[in-house]
């Protein structure tokens, strides 16, 4: 099993202001020798504009283009990319999981779900996805729902909601911007008696998700350190973020795609 570093030393972050403010959660865990890597490539063929590595347990964000394409890999299988969305303009309007799963009327997300906002306008769209199924009911991790649901041995493993509220503070944000949020490549089940549960996960290394900006949005992603149920594997590994710009023969069929997905699963 891997080991991961526990110490609380403050990993600094610079802000939009040029600023900086530091974060206690553990960054570069170290995942367990021989784990497989794939580090993929882009879903969408297109311009690269972006192309960057997401530590273990580290938070990262980028804003995302009208049109442009963002590929998340999931470079060591089966790792848990909380994911929040903003619209870059004016962040008072984000990603929001009721209106997203209303105007879809399903609760998982797959290609063709198309990402709502809090005013109920499209944020992004998912374009391809290798996993079945993703997950945005399940949550974010954190230090108090760690001791609550594992106990007071594990209050120190800040999780989730403390990589946002540090990514959050690089933009300008704060604890009342962070939302109900989407978790790539994590498999929440839901049972025919309404029950939830954080189980095995479905995806492998290099599976890939690909969402299409429909405005341009603030993307916020923690790749996750829970190390207490099988969300990661038990094993945190890193993410590859990458941004393209579509060519445009390619836009037009996977919207085409999208479009008839989503289509075929109301």
């Amino acid at each position: 099993m891997a080991t991961t570093r526990t110490e609380t030393t403050p990993v600094n972050y610079r802000t939009a202001a040029g600023g900086t403010v530091a974060s206690t959660v553990p960054v570069g865990a170290v995942y367990a020798e021989g784990s497989p890597l794939d580090w993929g490539a882009s879903l969408v063929e297109g311009e690269v504009v972006l192309d960057e590595t997401v530590a273990p347990n580290a938070p990262w964000s980028a804003v995302v283009r009208t049109g442009h394409v963002l590929t998340i890999v999931d470079v060591g299988g089966n790792q848990s990319a909380d994911c929040l969305i903003y619209s870059a303009d004016d962040p008072e309007e984000r990603y929001s999981v009721p209106d997203t799963l209303a105007w879809q009327g399903n609760a998982y997300v797959r290609t063709g779900t198309v990402l709502r906002s809090n005013e109920g306008r499209p944020l992004m769209t998912v374009v391809a996805n290798e996993v079945d199924r993703q997950d945005t009911i399940g949550g974010a991790c954190g230090k108090e729902s760690n001791t609550l649901r594992y106990g007071h041995h594990v209050m120190f493993q800040h999780g989730c909601r403390e990589n946002f509220l540090t990514e959050a503070g690089r933009r300008g944000l704060g604890v009342r911007d962070i939302v109900s949020n989407l978790n790539w490549f994590m498999n929440v089940p839901v049972e025919a008696d309404g029950a939830l549960g954080i189980v095995d996960g479905m995806s492998a290394p290099g599976r890939r998700v690909a969402v299409r900006a429909e405005t341009d949005v603030l993307v916020m992603v923690s790749n996750c350190p829970q190390m207490n149920n099988p969300c990661n594997d038990f094993n945190p590994t890193p993410l590859r973020m990458i941004v393209v710009e579509p060519a445009p023969d390619d836009v037009d069929a996977r919207s085409a795609d999208a479009a008839r997905t989503a289509k075929e699963g109301a």
